[in-house]
C-alpha cells in the first residue's frame, strides 16, 4: 500500500526536508514524507546540532576524547578478568589473547571512527543507524544501548558499592552488609554514586572531563605499580609451557550453555591454541567502552580528527596495560594456582605482598567511578539524540543554558540507574551489558558499508581501509562472540527487543519526525518537520 503521505508527488519522488515544505504534502498539515524506512540525511543530523535550545558545548579534545576512552574501558576487569583468563582458559599465552581481542575490537573501531567523523553527532550508534538503515533500526539499537549504558552503570554502581566496602573493611570500619555491597538492599553507597555522578554530568562535559582525567590518573598510578612492583617477583619458570596442552572445556547446559554450542554441538576447549581464542572471546569483555567516545562526538571541538584520535587512542593504550598486567599476573605466579576470585591479590600474597589488596582496591575504586560515569554520558546523550528526533518526549532534550548539557535527561538517567543500583539483584542481568554493545558492534559495521554505497558523494575524514573486508570481518566477529553467550542472555535480550519495539509503535512512531504528529510538534517548536530551522 503506498504511503499516503506521498500524494502530490511524481513516482518516485523522495520527500526530504528542502521538499516537503513546497509540496502539497508539506502544505497540508505540515506532513513530512519520507523514503519508507524513514532514513534521516547525515545533513539534516548535522543540522540539528545547530538549534539553540539542542546546541551541546564543544569543549572536549582529542586528549579528552582518550581519557575518557580509558577510563570507561578499564574498570575491575584489568585486575579479576587477566588472571582468571590464565587460570581457566589460556595459561601464560593469555597475553595474546588480548592481543585478539584488541584487534577485534580494533576492526569494530575503525566503522565507529569513519561514521563519527562523518556524523558527528551526540548518539554514537543510534545516530548512525538513522543515518544509514533508518528509523526503525535506529530505534532497535537506541534501544538497545540501554543495556550497554544504563544497565551497565547501574551493575558498575553496584561493584563500586562492594569494593568500597571492601577497602572499609581493610581499614577496620565496613558499613553493614545490608546497606552497602553487592547483595545489599537497599545498595545505598551504589546509589550514592551514581546521583553524584549525575551531579558532575550535569554541571558540564568540561568539569567531567577535568574529574574524569583525575580519576583515571588515580586508576593508571595504580596499574602501572602494579606492573612495576610485579615485574620485581617473575619467575621464568611459571610461563613455561607458554601454551598448556589443550584439554577439554566444561559444557554448560539448559540455559546457561552457550548458544553455539546448542546450535552446533561446539563446546571451546581449554588451554592449547583453541584455549587461546576461547580466552580472547573472554576478555574481548574488557574492551568494551570505547564505543562511548563516539557518543560525545556533539561536544568535540574538531570531530572529524579527534574522535578516530580518541577510539584508536585509548584501545591502544588499554590493549598494552591489558598485555603487561596478564604478563605480570603469570610471571609471579604459577597459571594454575592463581585464585578465580582475586587473582592479583592472591598472586601478590603468594611473593609475600598481600598488602598489595589494599592498593589493588583504591584502583579498582577509583575504576569503576570513572565508569559509572562515562556510562551515564553516553547513555544521556543516546536519549538526547532519541528525544530531539521526536522518538522520545522532546521537552527532556532541554540543554541547561548555562552548563550546556542536557541536564532533563541526565537528571532522569541518574535517578533511574540509582534506582536499579539500589533496589534490583540486576548481577544476573549483567550479561545482557554484552550482548546489546556486540548487537551495535554489528549494526555500526554494517552501516559503513550502507552508507558508502547509498553517499559515496560524502566526505569521510577518516576512511575505514579494505571496504567492504575489514567492515564484514567486524560484524562477523561480533556476531561470533554473541553467539559464545549463554541461552538466556539471548532470551532476556529478545524480550527486551519486543517491548522496545512495543514501545516504538505505540509512541515513538507516532511521534517521529516523520510523522504528521511529529511535524506539527516541530513547527509549533518553531523548526523544520525535516530537520530544517
Amino acid at each position: 500500500m503506498r504511503d499516503r503521505s506521498t500524494r502530490g508527488t511524481l513516482p518516485g519522488q523522495l520527500i526530504t526536508s528542502r521538499t516537503a515544505e513546497g509540496s502539497p504534502a508539506g502544505r497540508e498539515g505540515n506532513r513530512v514524507a519520507t523514503n519508507k524506512a524513514r532514513v534521516k540525511s547525515v545533513e539534516e543530523s548535522i543540522r540539528d546540532t545547530e538549534e539553540p535550545e539542542h546546541q551541546l558545548k564543544k569543549n572536549l579534545s582529542a586528549l579528552d576524547l582518550t581519557v575518557f576512552g580509558v577510563g570507561v574501558i578499564i574498570g575491575t576487569g584489568i585486575f579479576v578478568l587477566t588472571g582468571v583468563a590464565a587460570s581457566t582458559t589460556a595459561g601464560p599465552a593469555v597475553a595474546i589473547s588480548f592481543v585478539i581481542a584488541g584487534i577485534v575490537c580494533g576492526l569494530a573501531a575503525l566503522c565507529y571512527a569513519e561514521l563519527a567523523s562523518t556524523v558527528p553527532v551526540a548518539g554514537s550508534a543510534y545516530t548512525f543507524s538513522y543515518a544509514t538503515m533508518g528509523e526503525a533500526v535506529a530505534w532497535i539499537i537506541g534501544w538497545d544501548l540501554v543495556l550497554e549504558l544504563a544497565l551497565g552503570a547501574a551493575t558498575v554502581s553496584a561493584g563500586w558499592s562492594g569494593y568500597l566496602n571492601q577497602l572499609l573493611g581493610d581499614i577496620g570500619i565496613p558499613l553493614p552488609e545490608q546497606i552497602a555491597g553487592e547483595t545489599a538492599f537497599p545498595n545505598i553507597p551504589a546509589m550514592v554514586i551514581a546521583l553524584v555522578m549525575t551531579g558532575v554530568l550535569v554541571l558540564g562535559i568540561k568539569l567531567s572531563s577535568r574529574i574524569t582525567s583525575i580519576i583515571v590518573g588515580i586508576k593508571l598510578a595504580v596499574v602501572l605499580l602494579v606492573i612495576v612492583v610485579g615485574a620485581f617477583k617473575l619467575k621464568s619458570g611459571n610461563y613455561s609451557p607458554f601454551i598448556p596442552p589443550s584439554q577439554p572445556g566444561a559444557e554448560g547446559s539448559g540455559l546457561d550453555a552457550p548458544l553455539i554450542q546448542v546450535l552446533a554441538g561446539f563446546t571451546p576447549s581449554s588451554f592449547g591454541v583453541g584455549g587461546i581464542f576461547a580466552a580472547a572471546a573472554l576478555v574481548f569483555f574488557a574492551f568494551i567502552g570505547f564505543d562511548i567516545v563516539a557518543t560525545a562526538a556533539e561536544e568535540t571541538k574538531n570531530p572529524q580528527q579527534d574522535l578516530p584520535r580518541g577510539i584508536f587512542g585509548s584501545l591502544a593504550i588499554c590493549t598494552l596495560l591489558y598485555v603487561a598486567v596478564s604478563l605480570v599476573v603469570v610471571g609471579m605466579q604459577k597459571y594454575d594456582d592463581l585464585s578465580v576470585t582475586a587473582p592479583l591479590a592472591g598472586a601478590f600474597s603468594a611473593v609475600g605482598l598481600s598488602f598489595f589488596s589494599s592498593v589493588i582496591s583504591v584502583g579498582a575504586l577509583a575504576g569503576l567511578t570513572s565508569v559509572v560515569m562515562i556510562l551515564m554520558l553516553g547513555q544521556s546523550r543516546v536519549l538526547f539524540a532519541m528525544s530531539r528526533d521526536h522518538l522520545l518526549p522532546p521537552a527532556m532534550a532541554k540543554v541547561h543554558p548555562t552548563y550546556g548539557t542536557p541536564y532533563r535527561i541526565t537528571i532522569g538517567t541518574g535517578i533511574v540507574v540509582a534506582l536499579l543500583a539500589g533496589f534490583f539483584p540486576i548481577s544476573e542481568l549483567a550479561e545482557l551489558v554484552n550482548i546489546g554493545t556486540l548487537f551495535a558492534f554489528v549494526l555500526v559495521s554494517v552501516g559503513v558499508l550502507v552508507l558508502r554505497r547509498s553517499r559515496p558523494d560524502l566526505e569521510r575524514p577518516f576512511r575505514v581501509p579494505l571496504v567492504p573486508v575489514v567492515p564484514i570481518l567486524a560484524a562477523l566477529a561480533s556476531f561470533g562472540l554473541m553467539l559464545n553467550l549463554p541461552v538466556e542472555s539471548w532470551l532476556r535480550f529478545g524480550i527486551w527487543m519486543v517491548l522496545g519495539a512495543v514501545v516504538y509503535l505505540v509512541y515513538g512512531r507516532r511521534h517521529s519526525r516523520f510523522s504528521e504528529l511529529g511535524a506539527a510538534e516541530r513547527e509549533a517548536a518553531g523548526q523544520q518537520a525535516g530537520g530544517e530551522r
